[in-house]
């Protein structure tokens, strides 16, 4: 556990909270036992409850784990009180760890975010989440950038796994983020005894910056869509140039080989004495494929 204490808000995060941190919160703060079971649960979908005095939130925030290239939604518990904010999660989320550290360790910082009210520090901190999406998503943009480079230089083949990743990418994403427009919009909307008549104008803010994400998304869903359909259609001419040319090259060779075919039986073959058999017989399956060749191009199939 730890903690930022100001005369106007005190701000305490977990990380991991066991059994004994959240039965000390719960005398401390005199919470609601359904707050605290709330805390115990991993919630499957954002929310936002009125829990006696205080106020449960359970966002989820996007994070990017690098060994298995995915984006995974990660928890934030929050409860906020007339005096109180906290905060906990099981998992290690660095946009709340860095916001954290930036204002314990500035008394400039802990003025401009912690001298008024939990709200305004709820807002500030959600604000920060939301914004940090920015560069995830511009890491999204770079690889589309490099799919679609890599697409006409001919790797298509090798494309088709890094669009799947992406698109998984943007899936996770996008299945993070939906479902958290409602909490906020209810912030902006909903009368919440702790959180100030003024701030529902900060809340709205926070809806236009959720939207900003969501466009950003799906202007990368459309082009990673757009880029994937033009892989497959890359990779389907190619195809089917190949098996034109195979086509084409067992059509040119059939004559030659049912020739072959009739001069292997043990019968009497005319020349077959003739010490140019042999040219003679070459020349005349290289006439007849010549002549096939003619005919595909008078028939425009090659």
């Amino acid at each position: 556990m730890r903690q930022i204490k100001t005369n106007k808000v005190t701000w305490i995060d977990f990380s991991e909270p066991d059994a004994d941190e959240l039965l000390e919160l719960k005398k401390k703060f005199k919470l609601h036992p359904l707050a605290i079971e709330e805390f115990t649960m991993p919630s499957a979908r954002p929310k936002a409850s009125l829990y006696g005095h205080c106020l449960y939130l359970t966002i989820h925030v996007p994070l990017f784990d690098k060994e298995n290239r995915r984006t995974f939604p990660s928890e934030l518990d929050i409860v906020m009180t007339d005096k109180y904010l906290i905060t906990g999660h099981d998992q290690d989320i660095f946009q709340l760890r860095d916001f954290f550290q930036r204002v314990q360790r500035s008394k400039k910082a802990q003025e401009q975010y912690m001298s008024q009210s939990p709200g305004h520090l709820l807002y500030y901190i959600i604000e920060d989440l939301l914004e940090s999406c920015f560069p995830k998503i511009d890491h999204i943009n770079t690889n589309l950038d490099k799919i679609e480079d890599e697409i006409f230089k001919g790797n298509e083949k090798q494309m088709v796994h890094e669009i799947s990743y992406v698109k998984r990418d943007i899936l996770n994403f996008r299945r993070t983020l939906k479902p958290q427009k409602s909490v906020l919009e209810s912030l902006a909307r909903d009368s919440y005894p702790m959180i100030d008549t003024d701030l529902r104008t900060y809340y709205q803010d926070l809806v236009g910056t959720n939207i900003r994400v969501w466009s950003a998304l799906e202007n990368a869903k459309e082009t990673i869509e757009s880029l994937e359909g033009t892989n497959d259609a890359l990779l389907s001419n190619k195809l089917n140039t190949t098996m034109k040319v195979l086509t084409i090259f067992s059509a040119v060779m059939l004559p030659m080989t049912v020739i072959s075919s009739v001069l292997s039986m043990s019968m009497h073959i005319p020349l077959s004495q003739s010490p140019h058999a042999f040219w003679i017989y070459s020349a005349g399956m290289l006439v007849i494929s010549v002549i096939t060749i003619i005919i595909f191009k008078v028939k425009k199939w090659i």
